[in-house]
C-alpha cells in the first residue's frame, strides 16, 4: 500500500493561522452596511497609532464587528478542540461536543433567563452566566449518574449524556411553553442555534484563555491520547493512567464547551467535521492534529459568521444553520475521498 504523503504540520498550521488573522480583518467589511476594506484597515491601524478617522466607522468596526469576528475565531477554535477531545474520550470519530448534554444544560440556564428573568441582576452577563451554570450542572449530573452505574466507561458516558440531554431539552421546551411569550420563544430558538451577534471585547479574554489552556494541556499529554486511541488495554500496558485520563478529558471538554456555549449558544457540526478533516490531512497523531484542527476551526467559523450576516441581510441567520448547510456536504465529500477509521487513515 502506498504511503500517504502528509503536508508539513508546522507550515500548514502557520498558513491557517495567517489566513485566520487576514480573514478576521476582511470579515469586518461585511454586514448590513458594507465598509471598504481600506477604511477597515485605517480604522484598526488608527486604534494602535492614535490617528483619528470616521467616528461612525470606528464604532462599527472596533466596537461591533471586530470583537464579533475575533470571538467567532475563538469559538471556532474551541469547538474544534472540544470535538477532538470528545472523540478522544469516547474513541469514536463521529462523536461531537454536545453529546454529553452540556449544550442542553446550558440551554436550560439560558431559557430560564429569557423566559423567567433568572439572574437578571447580572445585566448583560445574565444569559452567559446562566448558560455556564447550566452547562456545569449538566456536566456534574451526567458524571454523577454515570459513576453511580459503575465504572466510568465511554459507552456509559454516551448513553447517560444522550438520555439526560433529552431531559434537559424537554425542560427548556417546558419553560418556553409555560412562558407563553412568542418573543421569548424566538430568542431561545435563535440562541440555541448559535450566534456571536452579542460579542463584546469583554467576552474575548476569558474564552480565549480557556481555549489556550485546554489546548496546551492536551498537547502536553498527546502521547497518552495517541495510546488511548489504540485501546484502553494498550494504553494501560504503556503506563497511561486510563481512569485519570478519562476523568480529565471529561472535565476539560465539559468546561470548554460550557464556556463556548455561554458566549455563542449552541453551534453544531464544527466539533465533528473539523477534527475529522484534520485527521484526514495530517493523520491521527494528536501532536499534529490538534493545532491544525484549532486553526482550521477558527478560520471556518469566521467565514460562517460572514455568511450568516450576508445570506439573509439585513437579518442574520443563526450560525448553527450555516454550519449544517456548509458542513454536511463538505463532510460527505471528505468521507468519499478517503477511507478513514479512528486512529488510522488511508
Amino acid at each position: 500500500m502506498a504511503t500517504v504523503r502528509r503536508p508539513p504540520v508546522g507550515a500548514l498550521t502557520t498558513v491557517l493561522a495567517v489566513l485566520t488573522v487576514i480573514s478576521v480583518v476582511v470579515s469586518v467589511a461585511f454586514g448590513a452596511e458594507d465598509i471598504p476594506l481600506s477604511d477597515v484597515w485605517r480604522t484598526v491601524a488608527g486604534r494602535f497609532t492614535g490617528a483619528t478617522g470616521d467616528t461612525g466607522h470606528d464604532i462599527i468596526v472596533w466596537q461591533l464587528r471586530l470583537p464579533r469576528s475575533v470571538l467567532a475565531a475563538v469559538v471556532g477554535a474551541g469547538l474544534a478542540l472540544a470535538g477532538a477531545l470528545m472523540q478522544a474520550l469516547v474513541r469514536n470519530p463521529l462523536a461531537e461536543p454536545y453529546l454529553l448534554g452540556v449544550s442542553a444544560g446550558a440551554a436550560v440556564g439560558a431559557t430560564a433567563v429569557l423566559t423567567l428573568g433568572v439572574l437578571s441582576s447580572l445585566g448583560v452577563w445574565a444569559l452567559s452566566g446562566a448558560a455556564l451554570i447550566g452547562s456545569l450542572v449538566a456536566t456534574l449530573t451526567v458524571y454523577a449518574v454515570a459513576r453511580a452505574q459503575g465504572s466510568l466507561t465511554a459507552l456509559r458516558l454516551i448513553l447517560t449524556g444522550v438520555v439526560l440531554s433529552s431531559a434537559f431539552m424537554a425542560l427548556s421546551s417546558l419553560l418556553v411553553f409555560t412562558a407563553g411569550d412568542s418573543h421569548a420563544a424566538e430568542s431561545v430558538m435563535f440562541w440555541l442555534l448559535g450566534s456571536v451577534a452579542g460579542a463584546t471585547w469583554a467576552k474575548v479574554p476569558l474564552t480565549a484563555a480557556v481555549v489556550v489552556v485546554s489546548l496546551t494541556a492536551a498537547l502536553l499529554i498527546h502521547s497518552w491520547l495517541d495510546a488511548y486511541a489504540v485501546g484502553a488495554d494498550t494504553a494501560t500496558s504503556l503506563g497511561v493512567p486510563v481512569r485519570g485520563l478519562r476523568n480529565a478529558l471529561f472535565v476539560v471538554q465539559a468546561v470548554l464547551v460550557g464556556v463556548l456555549v455561554a458566549v455563542s449558544g449552541g453551534i453544531g457540526f464544527v466539533g465533528l467535521i473539523v477534527p475529522h478533516a484534520a485527521r484526514m490531512v495530517v493523520g491521527a497523531a494528536h501532536r499534529s492534529m490538534l493545532p491544525v484542527a484549532v486553526c482550521a476551526g477558527a478560520l471556518f467559523m469566521v467565514w460562517v459568521d460572514v455568511i450568516s450576516r450576508e445570506m439573509a441581510a439585513p437579518r442574520e441567520m443563526p450560525l448553527g444553520i450555516v454550519t449544517g448547510l456548509v458542513g454536511a456536504p463538505v463532510f460527505l465529500y471528505l468521507m468519499g475521498r478517503r477511507r478513514y477509521e479512528f486512529g488510522n487513515s488511508t
